[in-house]
């Protein structure tokens, strides 16, 4: 595999995508893209893998780690790069297995220089923030370059879930049946339609996301969910491997198979709910689930043992996510639940 270097400044003229298009078909290449440096004097960079197939194709861009404690994508992202075979190949993939790399090595969702979330800063600024500083390095390489876009996710590392998909829909991006169908290669248990204005379930520069400005920039790009934080789970990453290859097949990557139809749920109401009172969240129901009217997700007791709440619904929920950390606070998150969907084939 060979090193390849692009540099920080952005009078070079050096990307990535022309790195890629001097490779050698069949070529595999790894380097690192500079973004700037620490107090130290150590650089602060952006890693990345490309690989270059035999034939013209599509470019599928892999990007992990856009929370630095969600690591379940970065290990998918590397298994399936790993068993690629550039023969097969028509098109390109890059990945960038890590691109908080602050909070990555911190172990933390944001990163810690501004205390600002990465996927919230996008396109970023070449004179803003540290976050800011990542966003716009990297986003400057996928603008123009990337065809397909999957930005890799997990719930935080108090929450269980099962995989699944969150997309937005821009008036640049691929229509949502489209979406659904690349989507559904990941046989997720719900796929999501996030609003981009109005509507986000916590506070939040929405539209700052990277799959969202992807989006906007005529790239096809969701949110893949694949389990927990700060934890591997294996059979999660073999599932978002698959997907990955079926993908592949979908958008021409790969060679094409045949597909049977797929029923996807799709979400379009979904809200966290949080508990009244402090304690200890007793967990009843786990995640990926369709729960019926009064089914109890969960109860709080206090210090005592004491049961002094319920965690229940009038209506039926899709539980997406469901906190397994006992130790609560008044006003802590302990559910995720979709509350309007319907069931789409493709």
């Amino acid at each position: 595999m060979r090193d390849h270097a692009v540099a920080a400044d952005a009078s070079d003229a050096t990307s990535l995508h022309e790195v890629v298009a001097g490779m050698m078909p069949g070529e595999r290449a790894k380097g690192a893209l500079r973004v700037g440096t620490m107090a130290s004097g150590q650089p602060i960079e952006l890693p990345w893998l490309a690989l270059k197939g035999g034939r013209p194709g599509p470019c599928l861009w892999l990007n992990g780690a856009v929370h630095g404690d969600e690591i379940n994508g970065v290990l998918a992202s590397l298994d399936f790069f790993r068993g690629l075979d550039p023969a097969a190949v028509s098109g390109c993939v890059v990945v960038s297995p890590v691109s908080n790399p602050l909070g990555f090595d911190a172990r933390r969702k944001r990163v810690p220089q501004d205390e600002q979330d990465l996927d919230q800063s996008f396109p970023g600024r070449q004179d803003g923030l540290t976050s800011e500083l990542l966003a716009w390095r990297l986003f400057r390489e996928i603008r123009g370059f990337a065809t397909v876009l999957i930005n890799f996710h997990t719930m935080n590392p108090y929450f269980g879930s099962d995989p699944y998909v969150v997309y937005k829909v821009s008036s640049d991006a691929a229509s949502e049946a489209t979406i659904l169908s690349a989507a559904a290669a990941f046989e997720p248990f719900v796929a999501c339609r996030m609003p981009v204005q109005g509507g986000a379930e916590l506070p939040g520069n929405v539209a700052g996301a990277l799959d969202y400005q992807a989006s906007s920039a005529g790239a096809m790009a969701f949110m893949v969910e694949l389990g927990g934080g700060s934890r591997q789970e294996p059979a999660f990453i073999e599932q978002g491997v698959r997907g990955l290859q079926r993908l592949s097949q979908a958008i021409g990557l790969l060679p094409s198979r045949p597909e049977p139809e797929r029923k996807v749920i799709r979400v379009s109401a979904r809200r966290h709910v949080m508990c009244r009172n402090g304690g200890l969240f007793r967990q009843h129901e786990r995640a990926g689930r369709i729960l019926e009217p009064g089914t109890v997700v969960g109860t709080i007791e206090n210090v005592w043992g004491e049961t002094i709440e319920d965690v229940s619904f009038p209506y039926a929920v899709a539980l997406i996510g469901v906190r397994n950390d006992p130790v609560v606070h008044s006003g802590d998150r302990v559910a995720f639940v979709g509350t309007r969907w319907d069931e789409v084939f493709v």
